[in-house]
């Protein structure tokens, strides 16, 4: 049997809301996802194509962009749309539904990056 304390974790509180479950602070005070910052990267930006995952269906990921959150979402966005597919932005990756490799690294050079291919 499981210990209770171990398994009983405050989820929400009326006074405060939502509760971190690792450091059972307020989301709003929470540092634990703070400390969770992306690694600096080396100024090139990857572009490769994965299936890893995805039932066979391969998407195109975008890493190594320097940018904040919302810049990030926005250069997705805008990919997203030349390319004509759906994506999402996670952990500071940018993925491209679909095999858009070459045309995503042109719309990166058009834009000033430097800009390598990943994988095979």
């Amino acid at each position: 049997m499981k210990n209770k304390l171990l398994s009983s974790g405050l989820v929400y509180s009326t006074d405060s809301g939502r509760m971190c479950p690792q450091c059972r602070q307020p989301l709003a005070q929470c540092s634990c996802r703070k400390a969770a910052a992306r690694p600096a990267g080396d100024g090139i930006v990857r572009v490769s194509r994965q299936t890893k995952g995805r039932v066979g269906k391969g998407v195109t990921l975008v890493k190594g962009l320097d940018l904040d959150d919302a810049a990030l979402t926005t250069l997705g966005k805008q990919l997203k749309t030349a390319c004509g597919s759906g994506g999402t932005v996670k952990d500071g990756v940018i993925e491209v539904q679909g095999d858009h490799v070459e045309r995503v690294m042109e719309l990166l050079k058009a834009q000033g990056h430097s800009v390598k291919r990943a994988g095979g």
